[in-house]
């Protein structure tokens, strides 16, 4: 049955053909058993903590598996908390799993996903705001998202909370002191001063709050339908933005017929990009259900680049998907703009109130135009880069049950009730705010948290 206490391991990086390659060992027993398997000038358990030390890591026979850098670590002084070992090993995908293999062997058990962060979480390492933090910079595809990661995991969320919350319970605590000892508490004038704490509580949650639709686009990536007639560019386009030949490009019409999609840097964003079939009437069974699900993805879509071929005349079926795109959530690129053009930007305007962007994927011109206009369209006109932003859904959830209990509050004060009847919302926004860095939460919910990491993590 498996423990919270057993030791455990895992990979630490990716199992595959490398320079190094690292096993992580977390648990009471993580030296002493990691030990059994190393040599070197002398026993694991006799070095000391945060060393690095070479040796060698031996079969049950003695002989040598792979030349090593073992990293001895002792509790709380860890990732985890707990006494731990790193060993890092040559990167071949065979000598990994030998040694992964031999070091189950002496009784450590395979590590679940997350779980090395859920033990820094209950070890008090860092709190459920800065473990989560762990995951987005893990995944971070942009620079902005690993910026945001990296000032959550250094505390800046839990920090405001912790301080929020901090003059909550204070200002709670006073009341319930008043009402019970009137003598020595006097709550004339309270709600005055209250309130100008209370208005200070609200405006920096709100900030939060504000911050999460622009956050969630950070962290997960804008999802981007590129659509258009065939042969316009789309397949082109795609793998101009993703480096590398992603979709097959021909003259032939119809070539794109399934979607195919791609996750790409764009300055400071990540696009999850989906390429489409070309719009068009076609007999073509397999090309129709691709049309279809391309008009579908266009209707879901955060973003919706919308690809002209600017040498060709607009068709009946460009000006009516023109006249239906919503211009706050669709650029049209005008492409093949190294070739003559027949279509401009005051052609396009005639049918669409939006954002316009001479383009091609042949020479790169309007790259910079299209980042510019997608920073205006979701950050207007680009990312404020001292901001911290909310990413996680059930941190905004929380915020906006701590917002909802201390308007309540604040109702409470403007219709003239006494202190006593505001003060069970108070301990419900402590409660909420609570939630966001673990120190009110629920065993399944950390499970729930912790099996999303990666494994190693």
């Amino acid at each position: 049955m498996k423990s919270e206490y057993d030791t455990i391991a895992a990979l630490a990086t990716p199992l595959s053909t490398a320079g190094i390659g690292i096993i992580r060992v977390s648990g009471d027993e993580s030296v002493s058993l990691v030990d059994k398997i190393y040599k070197g000038r002398a026993t694991l358990t006799s070095y000391e903590p945060n060393t690095i030390n070479y040796g060698h890591i031996v079969d049950t026979n003695g002989d040598t598996v792979d030349e090593v850098l073992v990293s001895v670590f002792r509790a709380p002084h860890s990732y985890t908390g707990e006494d731990s070992v790193e060993i890092n090993c040559h990167g071949g995908i065979y000598v990994l799993k030998k040694v992964l293999d031999l070091v189950y062997s002496t009784g450590i058990r395979p590590a679940e996903k997350g779980e090395f962060s859920k033990r820094a979480f209950l070890n008090g390492r860092m709190d459920l705001s800065e473990a989560e933090s762990v995951m987005d910079l893990v995944s971070a595809g942009s620079q902005s998202s690993y910026k945001n990661s990296i000032r959550q995991l250094s505390g800046f969320l839990s920090k405001k909370v912790k301080k929020i919350r901090s003059e909550i319970i204070h200002e709670a605590a006073f009341v319930e002191a008043a009402l019970d000892d009137p003598e020595h508490y006097d709550l004339d004038g309270f709600d005055e001063k209250f309130e100008i704490n209370l208005n200070l509580w609200i405006d920096q949650i709100k900030n939060l709050i504000d911050s999460y639709h622009q956050g969630s686009l950070i962290r997960d990536g804008i999802n981007t339908v590129i659509s258009g007639r065939p042969n316009v560019g789309k397949s082109s386009l795609l793998n101009f933005l993703s480096g590398h030949e992603k979709a097959i490009v021909t003259d032939i019409p119809g070539t794109t017929r399934d979607m195919i999609e791609e996750r790409v840097s764009l300055g400071d964003v990540v696009l999850n990009l989906v390429d489409t079939a070309g719009i068009r009437k076609t007999d073509d069974t397999v090309e129709s259900i691709g049309v279809q699900k391309a008009i579908d993805a266009q209707s879901e879509a955060d973003l919706n680049l919308y690809l002209i071929d600017s040498s060709s005349s607009l068709n009946e079926e460009d000006k009516k998907f023109l006249k239906d795109f919503d211009p706050a959530s669709t650029v049209v690129l005008l492409n093949k703009s190294d070739l003559d053009t027949n279509v401009d930007s005051d052609t396009i305007h005639q049918f669409f109130n939006g954002k316009v962007v001479i383009f091609s994927t042949k020479t790169g011109e309007g790259y910079d135009d299209l980042k510019l206009a997608i920073n205006d369209l979701f950050f207007n006109g680009g990312l404020d880069k001292d901001r911290f932003y909310i990413t996680n859904e059930d941190n905004y959830n929380n915020l906006c049950e701590a917002m909802k209990s201390l308007n309540l509050v604040k109702r409470s004060i403007a219709d003239g009730m006494s202190e006593d009847f505001f003060t069970s919302d108070l301990y419900d926004a402590y409660r909420s705010l609570g939630y966001i860095i673990g120190e009110e939460v629920e065993e399944d919910l950390v499970n729930k948290i912790f099996s999303d990491f990666c494994m190693g993590k």
